[in-house]
């Protein structure tokens, strides 16, 4: 495994790489990461994992020197998984250089997250950019937990580069909670009431199959959560996959939430 600091020795690294994958992580590695990387290596001649926590995509201090740390731990886990590369840049190595014209949501993308996290998207797809430039992967791997930001990252990176991005299934405990470096942050009380929420809304999901007037559904659903849970809601949503359009028809479609446990934020998909 090759550790790589500055861009540089990056450059040097993979001059001569040619079957290159990628997979970006702000580290705290748990078992959804190591399904991303495994995905990877079954695909490529060469795995590059990056452990980088974005500053720009941070809409809060508070949040940012939060934000699990763990990097021997993580180095650690990539060692076992006999990963190739591994790019430990510092912020100066990635913002080396100011953008001429600044990254911009359109108005229609300015939901779920985005409608909350103002900016947060904007400093994903800058240093996506930045990474794609610098890396020039075949292929990047990311989760589906985070929908959002794969929809956006591969609209995006797609246009620009001939990169692919590879949506890889969310990965969840015995309980069906999805992993997440968030989860750390909570107690073993408010694990345990993640985990409930989380099997209450596979089996809402599938009762709405047989139902009409789902939209109607989807909103008494929202306050019988925040009642049951005693979390707040960002937003609860039924949206089209392929467009991330509101809906109000099952087929090809998630229910998105964002809800907070004791000031943690989490986020899943159905």
């Amino acid at each position: 495994m090759k550790i790589i600091l500055k861009n540089n020795d990056l450059n040097e690294a993979l001059s001569n790489v040619t079957n290159l994958r990628f997979v970006p992580t702000m580290g705290g590695l748990h078992r959804g990461h190591i399904s991303l990387i495994q995905k990877s290596q079954k695909r490529a001649d060469k795995t590059l994992v990056s452990l980088f926590i974005n500053p720009k995509q941070f809409n809060s201090k508070k949040d940012y020197k939060l934000y699990p740390r763990n990097t021997q731990k993580d180095l650690s886990i990539l060692k076992r998984l006999k990963v190739d590369f591994v790019y430990l840049p510092n912020k100066k190595s990635i913002y080396n250089f100011k953008r001429i014209k600044k990254i911009k949501l359109n108005k229609k993308d300015k939901i779920l997250c985005a409608k909350f996290r103002k900016g947060h998207f904007e400093g994903v797809l800058d240093v996506m950019d930045r990474f794609t430039n610098l890396i020039k992967p075949r292929e990047i791997f990311m989760g589906e937990k985070d929908f959002q930001q794969l929809f956006l990252v591969k609209n995006y990176i797609e246009r620009k580069y001939k990169s692919k991005i590879i949506l890889c299934k969310t990965v969840r405990n015995k309980n069906k909670l999805a992993l997440s470096s968030r989860n750390i942050l909570l107690k073993k009380k408010e694990i345990t009431n993640a985990e409930k929420l989380s099997k209450d809304l596979f089996l809402f999901k599938k009762k709405l199959i047989k139902k009409k007037e789902i939209l109607k559904l989807i909103k008494v659903k929202k306050e019988e959560l925040k009642k049951t849970y005693n979390i707040y809601i960002e937003y609860f949503e039924l949206r089209n996959i392929n467009s991330l359009k509101k809906t109000n028809r099952l087929k090809n479609s998630k229910l998105f939430i964002a809800y907070y446990i004791n000031g943690v934020r989490l986020i899943d998909n159905f």
